[in-house]
């Protein structure tokens, strides 16, 4: 069985940063790839970025609306994604979803965290 971890959420003022971490534990043989959604008040779910394994480096995307705000980035060692989430504004308020597709002796999945709250106020 694979467990995602996350952690970094709270509470920050328009302008602010986060750092979001999630680690993934358990009897991984690969990661394919790990990033995050997230799922706003109004229950809409989106990709935020995301990192696939290359074969060189990852490959990287994002949503529209965080590029430039918004870095991701993996420990591949450590089986550990990162969200970097600068310039925040209230348009970033979410539950924030760390999820892995990934690789164990019984195939290839796709595993998701509890999510972590995320809310951009004064």
């Amino acid at each position: 069985q694979v467990q995602l971890v996350e952690s970094g959420g709270g509470l920050v003022q328009p302008g602010g940063s986060l750092r979001l971490t999630c680690a993934a534990s358990g009897s991984i043989f690969n990661i394919y790839a790990m990033g995050w959604y997230r799922q706003d008040p109004k229950n809409q779910r989106g990709l935020v970025a995301g990192a696939t394994t290359g074969d060189r480096a990852d490959i990287i995307n994002y949503a529209d609306s965080v590029k430039g705000r918004f870095t991701i980035s993996r420990d591949h060692a450590r089986n550990t994604v990162y969200l970097q989430m600068n310039s925040l504004m209230p348009e970033d308020t979410a539950i924030y979803f760390c999820y892995a597709r990934v690789t164990t002796q019984a195939g290839t999945n796709d595993y998701w965290g509890q999510g972590t709250q995320v809310t951009v106020s004064l």
